[in-house]
């Protein structure tokens, strides 16, 4: 059934290589939990210990919020194909935005996607499997291209002003530095 390990494996790796969907939860002592799901080809792993995660523009920018006080962060995969499994990835997250210095450093681990709007490097404390039994067998068919053709139509300035008007807040109010820690 479950293990838990200090890193991630070869095998284990092999597995998020193959996965097109993983969940990111956060929270502050004094937020409300955020569990989100990402895809899109948005996710490396560095090493044993650490990957980055490209966030895209969306309704919300919880992550970056919670991550900015608590830096905490569980990632967590399903097997929806094969054999059944879960597993999670426990540690802590710095967040960066287009304007931190380490941007134009980590940006070229993706493929350009329209609305990028931050990049977290995730350290790795701890790894556990889990049995997965009850997660549904899925077929994966194709990613979603909506987000992205939003994305594209919006251009560079009207993703600024979204993130003016929707992401420098978390629902409870904690900024989120989109635009700068001065906007």
């Amino acid at each position: 059934m479950g293990r838990r390990y200090s890193e991630i494996t070869d095998e284990l790796r092999r597995f998020i290589d193959e996965q097109k969907l993983f969940f990111v939860a956060t929270a502050t002592a004094d937020s409300r939990m955020n569990l989100s799901p990402k895809g899109m080809d948005s996710l490396r792993v560095l090493g044993k210990n650490s990957l980055l995660w490209l966030n895209l523009t969306g309704s919300g920018n919880e992550t970056s919020a919670h991550v900015q006080q608590d830096p905490r962060m569980t990632i967590m995969f399903c097997a929806f194909e094969g054999a059944p499994m879960i597993l999670r990835l426990y540690g802590s997250a710095r967040v960066f935005h287009p304007y931190d210095p380490e941007w134009g450093e980590l940006i070229p681990n993706f493929k350009p996607l329209p609305g990028a709007r931050q990049i977290f490097a995730f350290s790795v404390d701890l790894v556990q499997t889990s049995c997965g039994m009850a997660v549904p067998l899925m077929n994966y068919v194709a990613d979603r291209d909506q987000l992205q053709h939003w994305a594209e139509r919006k251009g560079e300035e009207g993703l600024r002003q979204y993130w003016f008007d929707k992401n420098q807040q978390s629902l409870d109010g904690k900024p989120t530095y989109i635009l700068g820690k001065d906007a």
